[in-house]
């Protein structure tokens, strides 16, 4: 199989931490993997290597066939970077940035400014061209920030966190982005810490901790992984929140739990739970303000996987069996350089 970038065996320490333990990631050309992962989990650190901003201690990683360190001025043509915050010049246009980029790549001036027009006009941003960026919101910066990096027309893309901080209708905005990009052809890393991005955009994912690669596939096998339906509950009174917890637990055979406050949920092993749930709350006279079934989500996944969520520090290690992205350790690599583990 042809992979538009692959990575093997990478391992990155910086001192005494390692922000990386021999991960694997791999992706096919015009698709989008998903690498997620709590704060700490190594996600920026295996973007940066596989950039060409960091060498791995150990490992290889190839992008269209090149190494990234032996062939690092070849791989920056082909690839795009975006990283968690946007990094253009607020004292400049953003006419002016995105032809300083073009004239960086060595893409003439003329070619370079109509370039310019074209991806201003794609990020809706043509009536703040002459605008300093100084002057942006938030969300033109992040679409600034990814027309940057489509300059040179990058068959691969890099979004480390890209909405990080956007609202929700811009969020979208992105997400309609990245499609658009696949739609073209265009390979995409995406690292996020948004459960629901990952299950929206990626169609594999890979689940880092601790700096290793603890599960791969796609989001529909990584469900699977977790298995089984639950049944959620709210009660419209609060107060008869244990009330209900007892009435489920005598239907489920097992006491639920209460993943927020004010909710309950349990697993789902027979079709006819939920019928009898319903009449033993309306027999009891307890109104609901939720009850619904559903299929396990991603949370579910991060949570059985890692034991805590993706904003928390990891504190563990899965202890579930798990399937290894493509690849296999490589050999060792050039000398570490400082960076701050992400």
């Amino acid at each position: 199989m042809t992979y538009a970038f692959r990575a093997e065996g990478l391992v990155k320490r910086f001192g005494a931490t390692t922000a990386l333990a021999g991960i694997d990631l791999a992706a096919r050309q015009g698709t989008v993997l998903g690498v997620l992962g709590p704060n700490g989990a190594g996600k920026t650190t295996a973007v940066r290597i596989l950039a060409t901003l960091l060498s791995p201690d150990e490992g290889t990683a190839t992008v269209g066939g090149l190494d990234v360190v032996r062939d690092a001025g070849e791989v920056r043509r082909l690839i795009g970077l975006t990283g968690q915050y946007a990094s253009v010049d607020e004292d400049l246009t953003g006419t002016e940035n995105l032809v300083l980029i073009g004239r960086l790549l060595d893409i003439r001036t003329a070619d370079a400014r109509a370039r310019a027009r074209e991806l201003l006009a794609h990020f809706e941003l043509a009536e703040a061209a002459g605008r300093t960026v100084k002057t942006y919101s938030g969300g033109m910066r992040r679409r600034l920030d990814l027309a940057v990096s489509l300059v040179g027309r990058p068959d691969v893309i890099y979004l480390d966190e890209p909405t990080t901080g956007l609202d929700p209708v811009r969020r979208e905005d992105v997400w309609g982005i990245v499609r658009s990009l696949v739609g073209d052809g265009v390979t995409v890393l995406l690292t996020t810490q948004y459960l629901e991005e990952a299950d929206a955009l990626a169609d594999e994912i890979s689940v880092i901790d601790h700096g290793r690669v603890i599960a791969h596939g796609t989001p529909a096998e990584l469900k699977q992984r977790v298995g089984g339906r639950h049944l959620d509950l709210r009660p419209l009174d609060p107060a008869r929140l244990l009330e209900s917890a007892a009435i489920l637990a005598e239907v489920a055979g097992t006491q639920p739990e209460s993943p927020t406050r004010g909710t309950l949920t349990v697993p789902v092993e027979d079709d006819g739970m939920l019928t009898a749930a319903v009449r033993r709350l309306d027999g009891a006279g307890i109104a609901v303000a939720e009850l619904s079934l559903r299929l396990p989500d991603l949370d579910d996944v991060f949570f059985t996987l890692t034991g805590h969520g993706t904003a928390a520090p990891a504190t563990a290690t899965a202890s579930v069996s798990v399937t290894k992205a493509p690849g296999a350790a490589g050999a060792a690599g050039p000398a570490p350089t400082e960076e701050t583990v992400r």
